[in-house]
């Protein structure tokens, strides 16, 4: 249990970090943030995908 608390708190860090200066580390230029809503949706899949195998 604890191991998945550290997985999930670092993805989430990951996620965070990747979404709000992706452009700036990365050096990203996705046209009207195609980019971040890629990440995005690919944060909300993972989820989702997690909770129906978890279940």
């Amino acid at each position: 249990m604890m191991q998945e608390n550290k997985m999930v708190g670092l993805a989430t860090m990951m996620f965070i970090a990747l979404f709000g200066f992706g452009h700036e580390l990365l050096g990203w230029n996705g046209e009207n943030e195609q980019v971040q809503l890629g990440l995005f949706l690919a944060f909300i899949f993972g989820i989702i995908a997690g909770y129906k195998t978890k279940g």
